[in-house]
């Protein structure tokens, strides 16, 4: 019964948080332009944006269902469930806010729920949480996680291709929310263990510093790429590092046989096609006149 309610929980999340993303899009896309070197003055221009201050409130209650989820779960099949979300977001984008989904994008993001899908039904199944997990082991992956979407932020000023910014920045937001994901994931373990004030306080601090970075990321993508590429990417970043993590950190079973390691891998090749199919060749410009027409 625990098990279905964590399911129960992440399909409310699904839902919830496409449909806070796509508030935020059409929100960030009427304020000004994020600046990280002014965090304050652009955290106070998203926020005096109503459609994104919806966007947020909605995230907040999808991110409460997500803890929910995660506390009841093991963070693999949580995150499985949430793949299913992609194709709600090109359903929603399309049929609920008018944002133009072309054909390459419905199959990009057809292709990256059917990857993650198999992906997530492929691990194994475990009893319980499954919040176990070794100090070690979730400092390296953390660590090379925060990396990882630190390079994707500075993408554009090491080389990158500036008309794929925004995706980038999409995916550094995905990597981080993934990072904080984890790090919540550990502390409803040790909440449960009975563990040191110490070790609450650092992964209450990496949860809370990835979600801010995340946040900062994810609005500026929004703003310079459009929706549904930028939206599905950042779900896919986070789907794929929380799976990971999952396996790594909290030791989630890997396939038991070729068949099922072989599925895997192809899920992997399936994503990654998706990820060249979605980006779209359209810049945000249009989206940002639709948002401030609206």
């Amino acid at each position: 019964m625990t098990l279905e309610l964590g399911i129960f929980l992440a399909l409310g999340c699904a839902f919830a948080t496409n449909l806070g993303f796509l508030y935020k899009y059409r929100g960030a896309c009427a304020a000004a332009s994020v600046d990280i070197r002014h965090p304050l003055r652009s955290a106070k221009c998203l926020f005096s944006s109503r459609w994104f201050a919806i966007g947020m409130l909605v995230a907040v209650g999808a991110w409460i269902l997500h803890v929910g989820a995660l506390a009841l779960a093991p963070i693999s099949i949580v995150q499985s469930v949430l793949s299913g979300g992609v194709v709600l977001l090109a359903v929603m984008a399309d049929r609920l806010f008018g944002f133009g989904v072309g054909r390459r994008q419905w199959i990009g993001v057809s292709l990256t729920a059917l990857g993650l899908l198999l992906l997530g039904l492929t691990l194994p199944r475990s009893g319980g949480a499954h919040s176990q997990f070794s100090a070690v082991a979730m400092m390296a992956f953390e660590g090379g996680m925060i990396g990882v979407g630190a390079l994707l932020i500075v993408g554009k000023h090491i080389g990158g291709p500036a008309e794929h910014h925004g995706v980038m920045l999409g995916a550094a937001s995905g990597v981080l929310f993934g990072v904080s994901d984890i790090a919540i994931k550990a502390l409803t373990g040790l909440v449960g263990s009975g563990p040191t004030a110490g070790s609450l306080i650092g992964w209450v601090l990496v949860a809370l510093a990835a979600s801010v970075a995340a946040f900062y990321a994810s609005a500026r993508g929004l703003q310079d790429g459009e929706a549904v590429p930028v939206i599905a990417t950042t779900a896919t970043a986070a789907n794929v590092a929380s799976i990971a993590g999952g396996i790594v950190v909290f030791g989630d079973p890997l396939p038991g046989n070729v068949l099922g390691l072989g599925i895997q891998m192809a899920a992997f090749a399936i994503i990654c096609v998706a990820a060249f199919l979605t980006p779209a060749p359209v810049r945000a410009a249009n989206g940002r006149v639709a948002a401030q027409a609206a």
